[in-house]
């Protein structure tokens, strides 16, 4: 994943969730030390304030810890916390909003249903 550069979401926040990709998709293990802030500003090229600015915002959340002195480690039960987080705020706020617009565009619960079971079926035949 690159970061949007023009998206309105600010980079410290992509890097955030960036890791929290990285932690889901099971690159980063349980007390297992994370990217730097160096190595992500490199990465990304951002400023390495930014950075750690993303991996602050994980830290505030007991996602990662710090070692004094070796750097910050992937918290226990960081990904159950970060499914925990998404399933109830950022789930919940996009299944509202398709809600939203299917009421507008007069579509039917079982028509939106149909609809959320094809883009699974294209997402796993993607996945093969």
């Amino acid at each position: 994943m690159g970061l949007d550069m023009v998206e309105d979401k600010p980079l410290y926040v992509q890097i955030a969730e960036w890791l929290e990709n990285e932690i889901l998709c099971g690159n980063i293990r349980e007390d297992e030390k994370i990217y730097s802030q160096y190595q992500l500003a490199e990465m990304f090229n951002i400023n390495p304030a930014t950075a750690a600015k993303g991996i602050n915002i994980l830290a505030d959340q007991g996602i990662l810890y710090k070692k004094r002195g070796l750097g910050m480690f992937l918290s226990a039960r960081a990904k159950e916390k970060i499914q925990h987080k998404r399933k109830n705020h950022t789930l919940k706020k996009l299944v509202e909003e398709v809600v939203v617009e299917a009421r507008r565009l007069g579509v039917y619960e079982h028509e939106l249903i149909g609809m959320m079971q094809d883009a699974r079926k294209e997402l796993d035949e993607h996945e093969k």
